[in-house]
């Protein structure tokens, strides 16, 4: 179906089908509606979509299609329809027509007039109509705000309580963070592990890995930079302690178990992490070892590969100096030569 061709006719529609909602799409609580198949039996995607005081809003999301009272989908070919959806802050009355489970139309909000007081008395103030409005749509209930509120978390405030909701911050979330031995009591923390993908699996699954991380503060990084249980367990394997400050250093500047591997065919089999780090920061690579080997330096330190990449020690120099006959010089020499400027 062409949505844009629906909600063309839906707006110039005329008659009694969409009289009333006609008269009232210049009131505030007034808007468009959307619902189009989902691919979870039981389910369509509902859009909602405001035009209110000049801005624009618009929440797209998947609803139990029970929760749309009055509406049947089973029927065939196109069909007028009229249903509501019911929440605690208010209810949506629809009209508009489907065809083939697909459809489009007009809203009306009616808010609850309870839900504010309500709310109040839990501690969740500053609702006005737009937050309301809000509320209703991502379906912030009174059960909902009650059993946030009996978790006891820091900075919890009405603005947070629809970020949970909308971000996926439940109950059952916070239980579970909290039982898998992560010390978190901050509201803006569970909003941001939710945001990052920090879950009590990933926490699980680290711990299965050999690294037990209770610091949210690190589990959000580890999540942001890509510090996965299977680069925690290829260093281990390696030989490595799981530290994670290195760990993340180790994302941040490319040092993977890949390039690691690749080290190993030079001969570099087990250098210190800090040194592996150091490493990629300043450019000392495989080929680059590679070149220097093949110039008669077997086997430099690593402190001395980090020290001439930091210097300008390149191959193209040693082979510039050896061909005017300085060939025998040492790392430590060559160094001193690029630190005193000596072409």
């Amino acid at each position: 179906m062409n949505f844009n061709r629906v909600m063309g006719l839906v707006l110039i529609a005329g008659g009694t089908a969409f009289g009333l909602a006609t008269a009232l799409r210049g009131q505030a609580e007034s808007g468009d509606w959307t619902i189009r198949r989902s691919d979870e039996p039981g389910k369509v995607e509902v859009s909602i979509m405001d035009s209110r005081g000049g801005h624009h809003f618009h929440s797209s999301s998947e609803w139990e299609v029970k929760e749309l009272t009055g509406l049947d989908l089973s029927k065939p070919g196109r069909q007028d329809v009229h249903f509501t959806i019911a929440r605690d802050a208010g209810r949506f009355a629809c009209e508009g027509f489907v065809k083939d489970g697909e459809g489009a139309g007009i809203f009306h909000f009616i808010p609850d007039a309870k839900y504010v007081e309500e709310m109040k008395a839990l501690g969740f103030d500053g609702i006005d109509g737009e937050k309301q409005w809000a509320m209703a749509v991502h379906d912030v209930s009174l059960k909902f705000a009650q059993e946030i509120k009996a978790r006891n978390l820091q900075g919890l405030d009405t603005d947070k309580l629809m970020a949970f909701k909308i971000h996926g911050v439940t109950p059952e979330f916070i239980d579970q963070i909290r039982s898998s031995g992560v010390n978190v009591s901050a509201s803006d923390t569970f909003i941001a592990f939710r945001i990052h993908g920090v879950s009590p699996q990933f926490v699980s699954e680290l711990r299965s890995a050999g690294l037990t991380v209770t610091d949210s503060d690190k589990l959000i990084a580890f999540r942001i930079h890509g510090v996965s249980p299977e680069m925690v367990r290829s260093v281990r394997q390696a030989g490595y302690g799981a530290d994670p400050d290195k760990l993340i250093a180790m994302r941040i500047h490319g040092a993977s178990p890949e390039w690691m591997a690749e080290l190993k065919k030079c001969g570099y089999d087990h250098v210190e992490l800090d040194k592996l780090i150091a490493f990629r920061i300043h450019g000392v690579s495989p080929d680059f070892i590679s070149a220097v080997q093949k110039l008669g330096y077997s086997h430099p330190e690593p402190d001395q590969l980090i020290a001439m990449r930091i210097h300008g020690v390149t191959p193209e120099y040693i082979s510039k100096l050896q061909s005017r006959g300085m060939k025998d010089l040492t790392i430590d020499q060559l160094v001193s030569l690029r630190i005193h400027g000596i072409d």
